[in-house]
């Protein structure tokens, strides 16, 4: 029996866009959905209650970190991840693959796994698909991820059909290691670079595996966003339909239109913490840089059209003070208001397609939102 299972609801009558529900031992959440990332198991300058304030049924969080600081074994010693941080909904693990392949001269990868060298302190280490499993076990996620290797963009055809392959034998042994539990469920990782061929081979391949569901990585690593686009086009009509699809690593409003208008349910990326600890804001009439002078008499609302706690109680002027003035302040409140932002979008999206206006929701949203 799955942990974690997909009830497909409705499909938009002019795209491939879907309403969904996941259902996981911490909860359901409706699909489309954006998920928050908790990197080291915590979402950046919010408090987990905040989080799940705003809506959000389901957060990321990443095991390579984890595995290096605390430790699984702490976590585990602390009943598990939704213990130790608090959280009560459901939590995605990242398997760690795309940050050791990040590390560059810092690992080396070879068919048993990926020897690397801890950005924290230099020391050596060794993922293995069985030791990602080991680790996400311990840490008790409800949707854990096969081990797998992010080609880079660009990469030569030769390389990326050996890396998909290798890829395909890692999610084997990833089922094999996994600890066949009632609380976690597997999703393999569909791979192939910009080849359509190879994104095929790959869907095919993974697929046969029958896990509850699949993701698409390799995307939005450095790539035209026109060319994911015209990759992502083809990709869903590789998977199932009674699966969730997740989209890894991808948040910015514009992916999210397009990914949901292709068949993506799920979505995750640090882009909406990470421009709010850099004064960034997203609003319902495009970016707003608070560190500009403009914002500095300006006593109006971050946005207008914003329910948001940070637009109820606080005008532009003061956060544009608090971030001048590098308060702790200026990032919680950027940061809940992007999350607000982006976690709403997704319920206006959802709202969309059971109305069956989609395209008109995406259409005037982009011309609201200006040039991304």
């Amino acid at each position: 029996m799955n942990a974690v299972t997909f009830e497909l609801k409705k499909t938009d009558r002019s795209t491939k866009a879907r309403l969904g529900e996941v259902t996981t031992p911490h909860g359901k959440f409706a699909t489309p959905v954006f998920m928050p990332v908790g990197t080291a198991a915590t979402v950046k300058a919010m408090r987990p209650e905040e989080v799940a304030g705003l809506g959000a049924g389901i957060i990321l969080s990443n095991t390579y970190h984890l595995y290096l600081r605390p430790g699984h074994e702490i976590i585990r010693e602390a009943g598990g991840l939704h213990s130790f941080m608090n959280w009560k909904g459901a939590i995605l693990t990242d398997s760690g693959g795309f940050q050791v392949f990040s590390l560059g001269d810092l690992r080396k990868i070879t068919e048993e796994g990926v020897a690397f060298r801890s950005h924290i302190d230099g020391s050596s280490h060794m993922f293995t698909p069985e030791t990602s499993m080991a680790v996400q076990n311990a840490l008790g996620s409800d949707i854990i991820m096969a081990f797998d290797e992010c080609a880079p963009y660009p990469a030569d055809r030769a390389y990326v059909k050996q890396s998909l392959e290798r890829t395909t034998r890692w999610l084997k042994r990833c089922k094999d290691a996994h600890l066949a539990t009632e609380t976690q469920s597997l999703f393999g990782i569909m791979q192939g670079g910009m080849y359509r061929d190879l994104r095929k081979q790959s869907a095919e391949e993974i697929v046969a595996l029958d896990l509850p569901g699949y993701a698409i990585g390799g995307l939005s690593v450095g790539e035209p966003k026109d060319l994911m686009y015209e990759v992502l086009d083809d990709c869903v009509d590789h998977l199932p339909q009674d699966k969730p699809r997740y989209l890894m690593g991808v948040g910015s409003p514009d992916c999210l239109f397009e990914g949901v208008e292709r068949g993506i349910d799920m979505f995750d990326c640090v882009l909406p913490t990470r421009i709010a600890r850099n004064g960034m804001a997203m609003t319902s009439v495009g970016r707003v840089a608070i560190k500009n002078a403009v914002h500095e008499r300006d006593f109006s609302p971050l946005d207008p059209n914003c329910g948001c706690d940070t637009c109820r109680n606080y005008s532009r002027s003061y956060l544009r003070h608090l971030y001048k003035s590098n308060e702790i302040l200026s990032s919680m409140l950027l940061t809940h208001h992007n999350l607000y932002f982006l976690v709403h979008l997704m319920e206006q999206i959802r709202e969309s397609i059971e109305q069956d206006n989609f395209l008109e929701l995406k259409k005037d949203f982009f011309q609201k939102y200006g040039r991304f």
